[in-house]
């Protein structure tokens, strides 16, 4: 494992980057630039905060899945808004007839002068031109089939078409195109959200990884001294100042050191992991972090009792349920809206053959064709529309409770943060002057103990208050800049904007 501070890290600097970038996408190519050099580079590419935020908002997949959602409302508008274009299909069908109708007629053959249909002269002539024909034996056979019944149409039925169709008053359309515009505005503060959401995360895991740093250099630093009150105590034992169990102490000290420095570099190496995934980029890129938690310590100065001034109007859940609400308001409108006529112009042309055979260049086909205006009335539906109505005020009236609850909530949490600073700013104060205290007494101690005047137990308790101290002080820090980064999520502190 590579303990850091062992190998000089490659800073990109911002000079790189305006020298290397430049455009619209400025960001995203700095966010590459730095992908680049630490696939490449044999040393770890150190990048700041603010350079882990520009990565994870160019790679982080769920940022991606919320920019393509809002592309997706965006083709769903357009979609909507085509309904109020003409309407054009083009159709062609063709039927092959099975069993043609049969047709009967009350009509009595006798009746009309003799025992069956005659020509013009009276004669039973089926070929005079006045008369009509008498049936050959097929079609008296097939007559004859067909209990009496004359059958009716041809075996082969063909049909083009093309139609449209317009709608000219039509509330309820109307009505849904506002909605879906509701709809596109939902999904950018959804992926406004995400964006915050992912930006919390890649702070909490940038200060994760920076107190895993402090904590590991805490811990090396007690495993050095126990490693120099070793050789102190090696050196007394040889010229018999102290006893054997004066030895032996130092050296269990010096074991006892040696797990914390490997558990805390383990954590220094999970905790950039857990960076890398939630930057987006692969586990196994060799990338570092700058800077320590006593960078952040000079922003702990924070107006902690100023609560009551601050405003959720850019706290993106009370963005979502104002949209939510407005879209259920629209749609009570819409429901209403069914009780309205409507209005459409239709247009309709085709033509229609049908024949025995497939000798198409001998079919005749028939034309027809038509324009007209269609009116619909709504007046009786079972009271459908009416529950549909209902239905809506209820959900309406459901989203205005949840954001009530939902804005007590965010209050709630923000003063939870506000006081978890507040308590952290003191602990954090109050740690610096144990540091100094302790520091202090640690260098007595180790002082006494080389010119004999103490114990190892006592520089040992005096390395362990120094140590406590040291982790008191990074975990309040720690603690104070991740209550922060909770509570600029809450109030939609967005970091692109800033």
């Amino acid at each position: 494992m590579v303990t850091a501070g062992l190998i000089v890290p490659s800073v990109v600097s911002d000079a790189q980057y305006r020298t290397k970038t430049s455009g619209e996408d400025d960001s995203e190519n700095k966010a590459v630039l730095i992908l680049e050099q630490a696939d490449s580079s044999d040393v770890p590419v150190v990048i700041t905060l603010e350079q882990a935020l520009e990565i994870a908002l160019s790679e982080n997949l769920s940022v991606k899945v919320a920019d393509m959602e809002i592309e997706r409302t965006g083709f769903a508008k357009k979609g909507t808004y085509a309904s109020l274009f003409p309407q054009i299909d083009v159709s062609g069908n063709y039927q092959r007839t099975i069993k043609k109708q049969v047709m009967y007629m009350d009509f009595d053959m006798g009746a009309a002068g003799g025992s069956g249909i005659t020509g013009g002269d009276g004669s039973e002539n089926p070929g005079d031109g006045t008369g009509a024909e008498i049936p050959d034996a097929g079609e008296t056979s097939a007559r004859a089939s067909s209990g009496g019944g004359l059958e009716v149409g041809r075996w082969n039925t063909w049909s083009a078409g093309l139609s449209a169709s317009m709608p000219i008053i039509n509330a309820q359309l109307w009505q849904s195109i506002k909605i879906s515009g509701l709809d596109v505005e939902l999904a950018v503060e959804k992926a406004r959200a995400s964006r915050l959401d992912m930006v919390t995360q890649v702070k909490n895991a940038y200060f994760s990884t920076l107190l895993a740093k402090e904590a590991f250099d805490v811990y090396r630093q007690v495993y050095e001294n126990a490693v120099q009150n070793l050789a102190e105590a090696q050196k007394k034992y040889d010229a018999q100042k102290v006893s054997e169990f004066e030895l032996i102490r130092a050296k269990t000290t010096v074991a006892n050191a040696i797990p914390n420095v490997y558990n805390a570099e383990s954590s220094v190496i999970l905790s950039l992991w857990q960076l890398k995934a939630v930057l987006g980029v692969d586990l196994d890129l060799n990338i570092d972090i700058a800077g320590s938690l006593e960078d952040y310590s000079e922003h702990m100065f924070y107006d902690v009792h100023q609560h009551d001034s601050i405003s959720l109007e850019n706290n993106t859940t009370m963005k979502q349920l104002a949209l939510q609400a407005e879209q259920l308001a629209e749609n009570i409108k819409l429901q209403k809206y069914a009780c309205i006529p409507t209005l459409s112009l239709g247009f309709n042309y085709s033509i229609n053959a049908m024949t025995n055979d497939f000798k198409f260049n001998e079919y005749k086909w028939t034309p027809y064709s038509y324009v007209g205006i269609s009116l619909n009335i709504p007046i009786f539906a079972g009271g459908k529309r009416y529950n549909q109505i209902r239905q809506a005020k209820n959900q309406h009236g459901q989203v205005q409770l949840q954001a009530l609850n939902t804005e007590r909530q965010l209050k709630i949490s923000i003063r939870q943060n506000l006081n978890t600073m507040e308590t952290n700013m003191k602990s954090w104060y109050a740690a610096q002057e144990a540091i100094g205290s302790a520091q202090k007494a640690y260098d007595i101690a180790e002082a006494s103990y080389k010119v004999g005047r103490s114990t190892l137990i006592e520089l040992n308790d005096a390395q362990l208050a120094l140590t406590q101290a040291r982790l008191a002080g990074s975990q309040a820090i720690y603690n104070f800049v991740t209550a922060k980064a909770q509570l600029e999520q809450t109030l939609g502190q967005d970091f692109i904007n800033e």
